[in-house]
């Protein structure tokens, strides 16, 4: 008998990895018509229209909204709890605790941030959210790495299930006259596009010289708090390097389908994010799901991911390595044709949903000890 998921995440239409993450495991746990639903956390900025899925609304500005959201997660067989801090009411979004103790049902908690240098109470936090969780699910060995050596948590709760990723064998590839360079997902500072934009400078003696698409929204957070700002920062930096031609701002968000041609578009994938944290990145994985050669900064996701050979890593804050990078894979087609051999089905969301039932399977028995800590290398 299939297993009925509840899950608890920000969901469509909020914009946001988290969101978009959870939709995509929903889809692939309920295919089929497998029965499951989705309480979905908002925020006042949120549009709050019904979605289909969504079988109760947390509203962060309600008090004790935990309650009620407990109660509907304890109508399915097994609760997949999103965890990012600041996405729940309370500091560092500590309003998920309680919900966890309330849960009669198994619970699998899914750690998208694990910090190597949290604040006290970030750090108390997971420890408890860990603790009241029946299973904890990291998206890479780095995080799983992490979790166990900066916080006190039992290390037979923690699995390892990576991101996933569409699978884009199916779409066909639209090369352009010019080498296509692209990044895409929420904009904001910490993406380091503002390094990319110098790379793009340096490569402007190639013939045919790339153009680069920068594809998504800003980032709904920043947008409140700053406005567009960073978006016309890199306007007006695009315009000092004499790069604005080069350049393709596609301020949308792309559904599946036209996000999927536009990643087969491309040449190279670039990555310049500033964070040394980010253990795990939904548009990395997705590149790599796609068979495209990336360039990405050191983040511990990318090294990782990229170190069996799969992408080249260079160092933060350096357009002068980004620029040569992208350069080797456009001028070297033994390197590109090497770059972009498809990662292969086990990061398809398909084969992801079978691990999450797998070890939804393990707590329904009664085990208390995932042994799922494989990862892709």
């Amino acid at each position: 008998m299939a297993v009925r998921f509840g899950f608890l995440s920000t969901s469509p239409p909020t914009r946001c990895g988290l969101a978009t993450f959870n939709a995509s495991l929903f889809a692939h746990l309920t295919a089929g018509g497998a029965p499951g639903g989705i309480v979905r956390v908002t925020t006042a900025g949120d549009d709050q229209r019904p979605v289909a899925g969504v079988v109760h609304t947390w509203p962060a500005a309600s008090v004790a909204g935990w309650l009620p959201a407990a109660a509907a997660l304890n109508t399915y067989d097994v609760a997949i709890v999103q965890h990012e801090y600041g996405i729940y009411p309370g500091r560092d979004g500590a309003d998920v605790l309680p919900l966890l103790r309330r849960l009669t049902v198994p619970s699998i908690v899914v750690l998208h941030t694990v910090l190597s240098h949290p604040s006290p109470t970030q750090r108390s936090l997971l420890e408890q959210i860990v603790a009241s969780a029946d299973a904890a699910v990291t998206m890479t060995d780095t995080a799983r790495d992490r979790l166990l050596a900066g916080y006190a948590v039992d290390p037979a709760k923690i699995a390892v299930i990576p991101h996933g990723t569409a699978d884009h064998s199916g779409v066909p590839v639209a090369r352009r006259p010019q080498p296509h360079l692209l990044t895409w997902g929420l904009i904001g500072p910490g993406k380091g596009i503002e390094w990319a934009l110098r790379a793009l400078a340096q490569l402007q003696d190639m013939k045919p010289a790339p153009v680069f698409t920068v594809a998504g929204r800003t980032h709904p957070k920043v947008l409140e708090r700053h406005g567009e700002a960073y978006r016309a920062d890199l306007y007006r930096l695009g315009a000092q390097l004499g790069i604005t031609h080069a350049v393709d701002y596609q301020a949308v968000y792309h559904e599946q389908a036209a996000l999927s041609r536009l990643i087969r578009s491309a040449d190279v994938v670039v990555l310049p994010y500033d964070s040394v944290e980010q253990v795990t990145s939904g548009v990395l994985t997705e590149a790599v799901g796609a068979g495209i050669p990336v360039v990405a900064t050191a983040f511990p996701h990318a090294v990782e991911l990229l170190g069996g050979g799969r992408g080249l890593l260079v160092p933060h804050r350096n357009p002068a390595a980004l620029a040569k990078a992208v350069r080797r894979i456009l001028t070297d087609p033994a390197l590109a044709a090497r770059l972009s051999r498809p990662h292969g089905p086990t990061l398809h969301w398909s084969a992801v949903a079978e691990r999450y039932e797998a070890l939804a399977a393990k707590l329904i028995a009664g085990t208390r000890s995932p042994a799922l800590a494989t990862v892709v290398g």
